[in-house]
């Protein structure tokens, strides 16, 4: 990570450059607004229910001058408010599944990448498990044994998203336990957990930023998929994925339910993995001599 003003400096410069990526910050920076302040730019109750207002265009406004610029659902809910505070869900899945399997996949990998042997083998063989398994499916089973909840959910992702962090921390341990940082600490008498969490892990700490970067998006998009396919955080909770799944019946009559959260859920992501890619390119060394 850049460590002093220059670096940031050039970071920062590196980031005016691309459009793109800027592109990407503006998206996110958007979303996470919404998110910590829903309230701010919600116009209206997103449960608020009114037959009245059933399946009306963007832009109706009703008798009480109020303005539904993204239209209204099949129960007279304003769409805008409902992706506002949908963005609440799909961040905190996001960021919670990202966080919890960031700290059990790099502690597994380090511990793999470092003993090796047997250790390696073991956690080796679970990864090969698990990965056999897919990942919807494997997630749906858990969320029905467990219960359709916000907590259950991030539980059900987070089983099976550590195992990219292990694997890429795995590999980069494997060369760095050899290096002569490592080899004098051991004769300088460090225990193993001290040359883990001290030497280890801050080398390893780049490419663990990268992949959760890159990894937030598809956490977002898996919470939505759950969500479409009825297994997600249960209504009447708005969820990006749960308004698709309910604008599936009315795509003829009212294009506009399913619409509006496929866009932003496209660009949301979109925009992560833009910006993945620059703190890919500024933080990964091997990619950086590539771009050069």
């Amino acid at each position: 990570m850049p460590q002093g003003p220059s670096d940031l400096t050039l970071a920062l410069r590196e980031l005016m450059r691309r459009p793109p990526a800027l592109f990407g910050l503006f998206c996110c920076a958007v979303v996470l607004i919404w998110a910590l302040l829903p309230g701010l730019f919600s116009p209206l109750d997103p449960l608020a229910q009114n037959l009245d207002r059933y399946l009306k265009a963007p832009g109706y406004v009703d008798v009480q001058g109020r303005t539904y610029w993204l239209g209204t659902d099949q129960q007279g809910r304003d769409i805008l408010s409902r992706i506002i505070y949908g963005s609440r869900i799909s961040l905190i899945v996001g960021i919670a599944t990202v966080i919890v399997s960031g700290i059990v996949g790099v502690f597994l990998g380090i511990v793999a990448g470092y003993y090796g042997g047997w250790v390696d083998t073991v956690i080796s063989r679970i990864i090969d498990t698990m990965l056999a398994v897919p990942f919807i499916l494997l997630a749906m089973g858990l969320v029905a044994i467990l219960g359709a909840s916000l907590q259950n959910i991030i539980v059900a992702i987070t089983i099976r998203t550590w195992i990219i962090y292990a694997r890429v921390v795995r590999g980069e341990v494997f060369s760095l336990r050899e290096q002569e940082f490592v080899a004098g600490a051991r004769a300088a008498g460090c225990g193993a957990m001290r040359i883990l969490l001290v030497y280890l892990l801050p080398n390893v700490m780049s490419s663990t930023i990268v992949v959760a970067t890159l990894n937030l998006g598809r956490m977002i998009i898996i919470e939505a998929s759950l969500s479409f396919l009825g297994v997600g955080v249960p209504p009447p909770t708005p969820t990006w994925g749960g308004m698709l799944a309910e604008g599936r019946a009315f795509l003829d009559t009212a294009w506009w339910i399913a619409f509006f959260p496929g866009v932003v859920l496209m660009l949301t992501v979109l925009g992560m993995n833009l910006l993945g890619d620059w703190l890919r390119d500024i933080l990964d060394p091997r990619m950086k001599r590539l771009g050069d």
